[in-house]
């Protein structure tokens, strides 16, 4: 979801109610304790130099158990965001903390903003010998013989992560 997206959204609700994707109700005291910029630039395993940016949510809970963040209060704190990080219309990331800090995407099912899980991927398939057209669940689970895969393709300078 994209930050003009929850901008739409947030004026037609009466509260801000957070789910994980399991369906598991962040508690409903929470606070949003960060929003803000988070650019990241790296190189992928085939040597790509990447740049990324999205616009972070941080969500906390505190003791306060009678806490409840309106939505007019997160619009407000998102256009304070938008003037002072001069903040782009970028996808929106959550940090969330349940077992550790987790990052999430973040959808709206009609009534509940979800935590969505995040996965990993490589970036750069064809440089590892991974089928582009490989359903993403199985990247990385392939049966390989390693002894032949590091014959045929993991030698200096051919690419292989």
């Amino acid at each position: 979801m994209r930050l003009s997206h929850i901008k739409k959204i947030l004026p037609t609700l009466s509260n801000v109610e957070f789910q994980l994707e399991n369906g598991t109700s962040v508690p409903e005291h929470f606070h949003v304790t960060e929003v803000g910029v988070i650019t990241k630039r790296f190189i992928d395993c085939g040597g790509t130099i990447r740049n990324e940016k999205v616009v972070n949510f941080q969500l906390w809970n505190a003791n306060d158990l009678e806490h409840r963040l309106k939505p007019t209060k997160l619009l407000d704190i998102i256009k304070l965001s938008e003037e002072q990080l001069e903040m782009e219309d970028a996808e929106i990331e959550v940090e969330y903390q349940a077992e550790t800090i987790g990052k999430y995407d973040l959808e709206f099912n009609g009534n509940h903003f979800v935590l969505k899980n995040k996965q990993t991927a490589c970036l750069a398939l064809d440089a590892c010998g991974i089928p582009a057209d490989l359903p993403a669940e199985q990247v990385g689970k392939q049966k390989v013989n390693l002894s032949e895969l590091a014959k045929a393709r993991c030698t200096p300078n051919s690419g292989c992560c």
